[in-house]
């Protein structure tokens, strides 16, 4: 079946059990797409091909003989570098291999190879996952797909998982999210992702930036195809068919929270008036909504700019773990890695603290709407050019205003595209949700897309990935 990858990931899914297709051939037309895009947009530090085969292969030898391993069986997916992949090798961006023990499969690859998905190979990275850029000084960054002439930002941490999904040689993405790495290149790189509730998927077998606030997550070409995904890696769910027959087309009755102000005033670009439109849009299908102020995500933003927690706990975690790497790190983090080791235990705790409190309020934000949306980000991705730690880490905080207040406030979020801004670069849609309410949460945003229309339908192919 030529152009396979055009379908739905359950539509496929359902061609690989009926035989209709082989995984082998998914396999191939991933390959091939790399291929043809794959050297300018670089999304890939290890790209596998002989690897992806034998995965393919292996889903098809048991889809033969009528063993359904599940619902991922022969689904090609790419794999951020923070992930412990056995017989890959793990760098986390950094210039140097780490030890043996994070090369170990954790629960959530462990139940991906379970399932006999082929895996492509693992995607470029923001050197220990810290930064939102996509920058990093050792291997360059990953090309944002949807500007053909300027080298603009893929977002990160996770760099190379949208830029993966836009140029065809994956249908599933994963990475990390602590406080914005999931959503913010899915956003920017016309994706759909979902940030879990932290605690929902296992980190072990993930290199660590913070261990309060990590979490797992997955990027997809839209938020079906995470609802797909989302279901079949789930432990207590299992089943990415069963869940996306279940889930909703309509959203009548919804109830749709707008995010204050805080959220919008500074969107560039035509950004607010497209998510704006887009909300409308739900109004008229039958959601309700209705104006939610969320004002701890100010509070959230405060400590986040004061130095939050996971500059500490990364440190932390390579003085322990990896103490000759601190030599070698990007030059832009060093500075804010150094300063670390300033940081009183009293302060850390105090931040510790505040956002506690900060998610105890928002949490009953949530009492009368399933969801609070807001644009995923308020900028257009920049060009990424030679800059000082001064104008990188102010670029940076712009990308993650809107989206670090999820995680600091141990909410669960999702962000699905809904349209191009005044420079052609897509623009994302997101929902918070309570930290709990992932099913909800996904249920919600797929039922929204059922609404707008798949990003495929909205935005059409990123610029460097036609013809």
């Amino acid at each position: 079946m030529a152009d396979a990858f055009s379908l739905p990931l359950v539509e496929i899914a359902t061609l690989l059990v009926e035989g209709k297709i082989k995984a082998r051939a998914l396999a191939e037309e991933a390959i091939a797409n790399h291929e043809r895009f794959g050297a300018h947009l670089m999304a890939y530090s290890q790209w596998a091909p002989d690897h992806a085969r034998k995965c393919a292969d292996a889903a098809d030898a048991a889809l033969a003989v009528g063993s359904r391993a599940g619902s991922l069986q022969g689904i090609p997916t790419s794999i951020k570098d923070l992930f412990a992949v056995s017989g890959f090798p793990t760098y986390a961006g950094s210039p140097k291999r780490l030890p043996p023990k994070f090369e170990i499969d954790g629960p959530v690859v462990a139940n991906l190879r379970r399932q006999l998905a082929t895996v492509m190979g693992k995607t470029h990275m923001v050197e220990f996952a810290f930064g939102g850029t996509g920058q990093n000084a050792h291997y360059g960054s990953p090309r944002n797909p949807w500007d053909a002439t300027a080298h603009r930002s893929p977002g990160g941490s996770s760099s190379g998982a949208g830029v993966s999904l836009g140029e065809g040689s994956a249908l599933l993405a994963f990475g990390t999210d602590t406080a914005a790495s999931v959503r913010l290149p899915a956003a920017v790189t016309g994706n759909a992702g979902l940030k879990l509730t932290r605690g929902r998927w296992s980190t072990e077998g993930i290199v660590p930036l913070s261990s309060t606030l990590d979490t797992p997550g997955l990027l997809a070409r839209s938020m079906a195809d995470i609802a797909f995904g989302f279901a079949a890696l789930d432990p207590g769910l299992g089943d990415g068919f069963a869940f996306l027959r279940a889930t909703p087309a309509s959203v009548d009755g919804i109830r749709i929270g707008i995010a204050d102000s805080w959220f919008w005033d500074d969107c560039e670009n035509g950004i607010g008036d497209i998510v704006r439109r887009a909300l409308d849009t739900l109004a008229r299908a039958g959601a309700i909504v209705k104006e939610t102020p969320l004002p701890e995500a100010r509070d959230a933003f405060a400590i986040y700019a004061e130095g939050g927690i996971s500059a500490i706990e990364l440190r932390a975690f390579l003085d322990r773990e990896l103490p000759d790497w601190l030599a070698t790190i990007d030059p832009v983090n060093a500075p804010a890695l150094l300063n670390a080791e300033k940081l009183s235990a009293r302060e850390y705790l105090s931040r510790r603290a505040r956002m506690q409190e900060a998610a105890n309020g928002a949490a009953a934000r949530f009492d009368d709407v399933d969801v609070i949306a807001l644009p995923t980000v308020m900028f257009t991705p920049h060009v990424l050019t030679e800059v000082s730690a001064e104008q990188f880490w102010a670029r940076n905080r712009n990308m993650l205003h809107n989206v670090m207040p999820a995680n600091f406030l141990t909410l669960c979020a999702a962000t699905l595209p809904v349209g191009l801004d005044r420079l052609g670069m897509p623009v994302g849609l997101q929902f918070f949700a309570k930290g709990g309410d992932d099913e909800r949460l996904v249920a919600i945003a797929c039922a929204a897309e059922a609404v707008l229309g798949t990003p495929r339908q909205l935005l059409g192919t990123p610029p460097m990935c036609r013809g």
